[in-house]
Order: structure tokens, then C-alpha cells, then sequence
């Protein structure tokens, strides 16, 4: 069950988000109109609007995906921090504006434990920067890039700004089957420097 003082969007915004979001601190940042093929290691500024059954919701995120840790922030449409949630190999982790925090092995399971049903976090990095998960279930505008994407019970939708076939997504829509629905505009883009092993 959610917990009430959490509030059922706050941590399905969240949640969701987390794979949107990612990365890691002290990285420099390399400002460019990255090509989506050049996203491996990336930050992204975007603003969402959320549908779960019949609540309604919008606000900021911020998103850091590099060395595969994904950091998120999200926040209210006035900018005051609502959530954060961190997720690496071997942890999911979420903290709430008022220092109450959630863990699981993976963002799936948190989901699942937090929400009542796993979430493919999996795919949203891959989903947000238009690749390919699943190349026949793609459909392509007139530049080669993905316009339509279907998984399981999942549909996805893009935009671009661009007409640069490498462009990355400017928007995104994602839909479970009427339950459950998330826009994002994606504001700016930057390549991170990707991270080597040690």
C-alpha cells in the first residue's frame, strides 16, 4: 500500500522518473545538441505531467544517467523538491522532501513494494533517448528515427525539435493501457563524459 503521507502521485511521478534521471556528481558536462546514438552517459532538464487511473499531476525533473546510477529529482511546477531517488546495480533507493526513504534491490521491486506493480525502469533509459529495444515493434518517421514504440502493455510516443536525423527526443509520451501516463518535454540534453572502469 502507498503510504499516505508520501501521496500516491508523488512516488509514482518518482518512481517513473527514476530512469529518465541519472547520474553521478563532479562529472564536467559537455553542452551540445547531443546525437541520440551519443547518449550513453547523459543529464537531461525536463518537465512532466502525470496520469494515474483519475489523479492528475505536473512538476520539474532532473535526470543523471552515467556509469549505470541513475540519479533523479524531482520537483514541484515552483521548483521545491518533492523526491530523490538513486538506482545502482544492487539498490533502489527513494527519499521523500521530508527525509522518509524507501529501498529495494532494484527500482522494479521498489515499485512493486511501494506502488503494487513492477514498472519496466529498465527500458525508460532506452525509451527516453529513442534506441531501439525492441526493433520490431518500432515505427519511424521520414528521418529514421523512432516515432512510435510498442512493449508489452506499453505505448510510447515521440517528438522531436530537430529535423536532424541523429536528434534526440524532445518529447515523449508513455501509456500502460489507459492505468497509467506520462508526459515529458524534455527542455535540455547534455553528454556526460562516459565513465570508464577503474
Amino acid at each position: 500500500m502507498i503510504p499516505p503521507v508520501l501521496g500516491a502521485w508523488r512516488v509514482a511521478a518518482a518512481l517513473f522518473s527514476a530512469l529518465l534521471l541519472a547520474g553521478c556528481a563532479g562529472m564536467s558536462a559537455v553542452p551540445v545538441q547531443p546525437a541520440r546514438d551519443a547518449l550513453n552517459d547523459f543529464m537531461l532538464e525536463g518537465r512532466f505531467s502525470l496520469r494515474q487511473e483519475d489523479k492528475s499531476y505536473a512538476g520539474k525533473l532532473s535526470w543523471r544517467h552515467a556509469g549505470g546510477r541513475d540519479e533523479l529529482l524531482l520537483s514541484s511546477p515552483l521548483g521545491q523538491g518533492i523526491a530523490q531517488i538513486t538506482a545502482e546495480p544492487g539498490e533502489a533507493r527513494l527519499t521523500t522532501s521530508d527525509g522518509k526513504a524507501y529501498s529495494a534491490a532494484d527500482a522494479q521491486t521498489l515499485t512493486e513494494n511501494v506502488l503494487g506493480y513492477r514498472l519496466p525502469l529498465a527500458l525508460l533509459t532506452d525509451w527516453v533517448r529513442g534506441r531501439d529495444t525492441d526493433a520490431a515493434n518500432v515505427e519511424r518517421d521520414g528521418y529514421g528515427r523512432p516515432l512510435r514504440l510498442r512493449h508489452e502493455d506499453w505505448r510510447i510516443e515521440y517528438g522531436y525539435d530537430s529535423d536532424a536525423p541523429s536528434a534526440p527526443p524532445g518529447r515523449l509520451f508513455a501509456e500502460r493501457e489507459g492505468s497509467f501516463e506520462l508526459r515529458l518535454r524534455i527542455d535540455e540534453w547534455t553528454r556526460l563524459p562516459q565513465e570508464t572502469a577503474p
